[in-house]
Formats: structure tokens, C-alpha cells, sequence
């Protein structure tokens, strides 16, 4: 094997590791972003669930009201 072939080959795999290495970073910087958008929602889901229990309470109070007038 003459030189050049062993310094492109070992080019070809730097590139490629260097390649694996940022995709795998970019992957561990998407997965954290998904997991808090994930958490967001989730606090967004209980504020609606909380709504709901509250615009009934409210409904049976307008009620209550409305039967003691």
C-alpha cells in the first residue's frame, strides 16, 4: 500500500467519525427538546383539565344562584 492510499483512508475515516459524531449529537440535542416541549404540554393538559372542573363548578353555582333568586 503506497502512502497516499493509507492517508486517504485514514481521511475517509476521520470524516466519517466526525460525521457519526455530530449526527449523534445533533440526536441528543432534538430528544431534550422533545422532552420538554413533551413537559410543556403536559402542564398545558392539566391546566385544561383544572378549566374544565372550574367552568362546571362555576355552572353549578350559576344554578344555585339563580334557584335561590
Amino acid at each position: 500500500m503506497t502512502n497516499e492510499f493509507i492517508l486517504l483512508l485514514f481521511i475517509n475515516i476521520l470524516s466519517a467519525g466526525i460525521a457519526v459524531g455530530s449526527y449523534s449529537k445533533s440526536l441528543k440535542y432534538i430528544e431534550e427538546h422533545i422532552k420538554r416541549l413533551e413537559e410543556k404540554q403536559d402542564k398545558h393538559n392539566c391546566l385544561i383539565e383544572r378549566m374544565v372542573a372550574v367552568e362546571q363548578s362555576i355552572k353549578s353555582a350559576h344554578h344555585r344562584i339563580d334557584s335561590l333568586e
